[in-house]
């Protein structure tokens, strides 16, 4: 008689809510047996009970006491000693990450049956884990999350920044936890396989994270195939022959393809999202891959807030009478979106309209009044980048999602440095001194993250009305 899977006895039961009941325990032991593939066997009376099936069935999943044989056991990576590793899969493993230099990573494959190539980049935040996933930003990217326990809360319609997630690929240490928030209205993995997005789990991330910080983000391919099929000499090639973000304009790919008003404010506890208040001042939104949340804020904080493309002109911009100008977040190389969008930033600038921008939109300001960019070795990305404020002194705890940043150096004399990175010292943050405009390399909107940073969109609007004063 064949040997049930762990896998295979859960959903017998009806799934791990289902288990956990009739067993006495939480979802979370259900979640470990899964990842240890071992059920106690305290609990195989209960579970026979349920199920119907004999001992002999349920024996295939060890009990903690006993170590699971090479054969049944699979590694939770396989990363190489002598810059080589073995191309075949070891038992259990149905996903791979593959980097450019050929190193492959072993793991239980998740969410959508796909193979994506992209830039591996790992995040620090511990909350938030679905409006990372749908960051804008994130396109062009697999992320690897640090925290170990991503798909608690689940996935719901409310938590998304974007329609269209561009996150290429998912990296976890342990499985997808189970939901378990009152929010939550379908599993992690069922959301990820609905937007076409594959992920790996079992991966030692730790390792995978210290590479990226010592050696720089690699290139690499995610591969989840539905046969189990992995050809590596093919993924290595194609992880090695993708030409990475330097020099990429992403931003045309995930901005709005046309002009839309936004009129939605911020959320509240029990109530979701609110219409914003009485709204002052007309403010365009340059949408480089604007994240929904930022918009909200604008609109919280009294703008009537019309949106344009990414390859807006500067009449395009100047057509609709703005008050003021936002340039949003985004994804690439900033000089590479800067063919296009520099040009009209610089149109908006000489007109004397106020201008306040974020992350890529930072990135465009400083090339627009004469500076230049590059490409950061590790990048910034989490909810937990500590950043200076030299004006005042006061340390601000930011959302983060950069690969990109400011020479300090490239700057001219009407340019001053606002705000500075406390973990390497980059730029975060420029004003004009001889226009109204200033920017931030972090996203002040705190989705996810701290809101120690929302006082900036006020400051943006005491811009606009001391302009409109003036």
């Amino acid at each position: 008689m064949p040997m049930r899977s762990v896998d295979d006895i859960i959903a017998l039961m009806g799934g791990s809510e289902a288990v956990a009941e009739r067993c006495g325990v939480g979802t979370e032991a259900v979640r470990k047996w899964r990842q240890s593939r071992a059920i106690p066997a305290k609990h195989w009376p209960a579970i026979l009970a349920a199920t119907g099936l004999s001992l002999a069935e349920l024996a295939a999943a060890p009990t903690p006491q006993t170590e699971p044989s090479p054969e049944t056991r699979m590694p939770a990576s396989a990363t190489p000693t002598d810059g080589q590793t073995k191309d075949q899969p070891p038992a259990g493993a149905t996903a791979a990450l593959v980097l450019a230099d050929g190193t492959v990573f072993w793991g239980v494959g998740f969410g959508a049956h796909t193979t994506n190539v992209g830039e591996i980049c790992f995040n620090t935040g511990m909350t938030g884990y679905q409006e990372t996933l749908t960051d804008p930003s994130y396109a062009g990217q697999i992320i690897t999350f640090t925290f170990p326990h991503i798909g608690n809360v689940g996935a719901n319609a409310e938590d998304v920044e974007s329609i269209t997630p561009a996150a290429r690929g998912l990296v976890v240490k342990l499985d997808l936890t189970e939901p378990a928030n009152y929010r939550a209205t379908r599993h992690l993995d069922d959301w990820l396989k609905s937007h076409g997005i594959p992920g790996i789990a079992g991966i030692d991330t730790r390792a995978l994270t210290a590479r990226i910080r010592d050696g720089g983000a690699p290139n690499g391919v995610l591969a989840h195939p539905q046969d189990g099929r992995f050809d590596i000499p093919a993924l290595r090639a194609q992880a090695a022959g993708w030409p990475g973000l330097e020099g990429m304009d992403l931003a045309r790919d995930v901005s709005c393809r046309q002009s839309y008003a936004w009129t939605e404010g911020l959320w509240s506890w029990g109530e979701g999202y609110n219409v914003a208040p009485a709204r002052r001042h007309k403010v365009v939104a340059v949408d480089y891959g604007a994240k929904r949340n930022i918009l909200r804020c604008l609109a919280d904080a009294g703008c009537e807030v019309t949106v344009l493309p990414a390859t807006a002109t500067a009449e395009d911009i100047l057509s609709h009478k703005p008050d003021g100008v936002f340039l949003s977040n985004g994804p690439g190389d900033p000089a590479a979106t800067g063919e296009y969008a520099v040009p009209a930033i610089r149109g908006v600038l000489d007109s004397g309209t106020p201008v306040f921008g974020i992350c890529l939109g930072h990135q465009l300001l400083a090339l627009a009044l004469g500076g230049r960019t590059f490409k950061l070795d590790r990048g910034h990305r989490g909810a937990n980048q500590p950043v200076k404020d030299l004006a005042t002194g006061r340390v601000e705890i930011t959302s983060q999602n950069h690969g990109f940043a400011v020479d300090e150096k490239s700057l001219p004399e009407t340019v001053k440095v606002t705000h500075v990175s406390l973990f390497d010292g980059s730029n975060e943050g420029i004003a004009a001194t001889d226009r109204p405009a200033f920017s931030v390399q972090y996203h002040p909107e705190a989705s996810p993250g701290p809101s120690d940073s929302h006082y900036l969109f006020h400051r943006f609007v005491e811009m606009i009305e001391k302009h409109k004063a003036a």
